[in-house]
């Protein structure tokens, strides 16, 4: 196929499918650099993956990435987690948004896209995926009402954290009475006079059976939602009232397993900054 028809497709393809402004979809990964390989690590992800990996890619249309610092670390729960293990690892994780619609071209130039990173040796070993996997959006919930910056601005916004919650539930119909719970009831009430400004919800697609090898299977696909809280203050600051007990709370209703509650704060792209601060 000569460059021209190279040329061609792109004009065409432009012209056909859905092309909104709301997020679909979502890629959250969570990674753990291996001891002694942080500043490598960091280094590869922002001034090369970030972009040729993720960015570059059609229908991926906002990223950012976030960090974890030793003390965020120490305040994850339960302990006993069946996402990441032990429940401290996982110091970075980026966030992306993916146009409604538009799942399945991404998913196919994501694996191709990757597959030449790896033949090219544009692949960093040292680090390892903790949780990995795209996301269907469910549910949005606004403390305001929507009065501000909507989903679709939440990664270019400049929030000041973003706590990751992972509940299991047994099975879809329990899922589905998790996230209806969530959305009539807790979220309403979490977000009244909170730092919170808006909690996205998903629920995880399985991953393609040519994904790189490096990359675990999804679980929980028809049990697990993913809950993106994203926060106008340093969650430090307000952890122990705002983000304490959830597991207790959704166990005590029945309603599923908390796995993951986990607290991040923005990184500062171009610079190292927090790395001497993960261990």
């Amino acid at each position: 196929m000569g460059e021209v028809t190279h040329v061609e497709m792109y004009g065409e393809l432009a012209g056909v499918g859905p092309y909104g402004v709301n997020p679909g979809h979502a890629l959250i990964t969570m990674v753990e650099p291996h001891f002694g390989h942080e500043r490598a690590y960091n280094r590869w992800y922002e001034d090369d993956h970030f972009i040729a990996g993720a960015m570059a890619m059609p229908w991926m249309y906002a990223g950012r990435r976030w960090v974890a610092t030793r003390d965020l670390q120490l305040l994850r729960y339960p302990t006993e987690s069946a996402v990441a293990r032990p429940v401290t690892s996982g110091c970075y994780i980026s966030t992306y948004w993916v146009t409604k619609g538009r799942y399945s071209e991404h998913l196919r130039w994501s694996v191709g896209i990757n597959r030449r990173l790896n033949e090219d040796d544009r692949v960093y070993r040292g680090r390892t995926h903790i949780f990995t996997a795209f996301h269907r959006h469910v549910a949005t919930v606004y403390r305001d009402g929507g009065d501000g910056p909507r989903d679709f601005h939440a990664l270019n916004y400049p929030y000041s954290g973003l706590v990751v919650t992972v509940i299991d539930a047994a099975g879809p119909v329990q899922r589905s009475n998790l996230l209806e719970w969530l959305c009539v009831e807790y979220f309403r009430e979490r977000l009244l006079g909170s730092p919170t400004a808006m909690v996205l919800a998903f629920c995880p697609h399985p991953l393609p059976e040519d994904r790189m090898s490096y990359v675990k299977q999804v679980e929980g696909v028809d049990s697990r939602l993913t809950l993106l809280w994203f926060l106008e203050q340093d969650p430090r600051l307000c952890w122990s009232e705002h983000f304490t007990a959830l597991d207790s709370i959704v166990a005590e209703r029945g309603l599923g397993s908390v796995e993951l509650v986990a607290p991040f704060i923005p990184t500062l792209p171009g610079t190292d900054r927090y790395v001497d601060e993960l261990r």
